[in-house]
């Protein structure tokens, strides 16, 4: 498959006779794509670059930041998301072979031999030979998918219309600290009425679910290249430090290493200048 540098070189991978299918995507300065609720009959891999994604399946959100990839089984109901330039590539993977994937959506690291096999798989044609060399390196990819290291880039979406509404207003204005006082009395419901919705169909307290919902928009911000300042700014943190032990709590490494990590070959200088805050 080509490198395709404009959605309308898009094929369809359902309607491709192979079993695994890779296409490379590569966008200078795309604005902002939004690919509205859709799914596929295979699953697929998609892996970041540069820049970043937001996934979302019914009940979550995945960011995709570089060095990383989501899975999406086949069937899923998903919605994508995505920002400013956009590198990086999207294997799709026919059920009768996706036995050893994952039941349901998760995001990945990428190893370095997965990222190149992604790279060879999207240099094949679309209709590859078969039986020989290509079907060893489709399966190889296969396995490195099955055993990729699964990442913490997940936020728990509930279904309740009145708890809907808080979050796309919590993602709208982050820098809001609202207590959970306050925004129970936006829903109108009580606090404690709101704390026991948010367990119920998150899986987290209302305190842990909003540090997680800061950690993933975090990340989105950094990898389109926001500085740490000003992530740590518009999730409403008075003092950068607090911000960077949050992160560090959350994910185990400060966010400008978090992001250097993710960039090879690229100085950390950037980030970096905030070290001293990051101690």
């Amino acid at each position: 498959m080509p490198i395709l540098r404009d959605p309308s070189e898009w094929i369809d991978p359902d309607e491709v006779p192979r079993p695994i299918v890779t296409f490379g995507a590569a966008m200078a300065e795309v604005g902002r794509i939004e690919l509205d609720l859709h799914r596929h009959m295979k699953g697929q891999v998609l892996f970041v670059q540069r820049g970043a994604l937001s996934c979302e399946v019914q009940g979550g959100l995945w960011i995709v930041p570089p060095g990383s990839a989501v899975w999406i089984p086949g069937g899923a109901l998903h919605a994508i998301t995505a920002t400013g330039a956009l590198e990086g590539f999207a294997a799709f993977v026919h059920s009768a072979v996706s036995g050893s994937l994952p039941e349901t959506c998760c995001a990945v690291s990428v190893t370095p031999l997965l990222r190149e096999l992604l790279i060879r798989s999207a240099r094949l044609p679309a209709l590859y030979d078969e039986g020989g060399a290509n079907s060893r390196l489709v399966a190889v990819l296969l396995d490195e998918i099955a055993t990729a290291q699964v990442e913490d880039l997940h936020l728990p979406m509930p279904t309740d219309a009145r708890l809907r509404r808080i979050v796309d207003l919590m993602m709208a204005s982050p820098a809001e600290r609202g207590t959970l006082e306050v925004w129970a009395k936006q829903a109108g419901l009580s606090e404690r009425t709101l704390a026991r919705m948010i367990r119920r169909e998150t899986g987290m307290s209302f305190g842990r679910w909003r540090q997680q919902l800061g950690v993933m928009l975090a990340v989105k911000w950094l990898a389109g290249g926001a500085s740490i300042q000003q992530a740590a700014a518009d999730l409403g943190y008075e003092s950068v430090p607090s911000f960077v032990t949050m992160f560090r709590k959350a994910l185990g490494t400060s966010p400008g290493r978090y992001m250097a990590e993710r960039r090879p070959g690229r100085s950390a200088n950037g980030p970096e200048r905030t070290a001293a805050a990051e101690r």
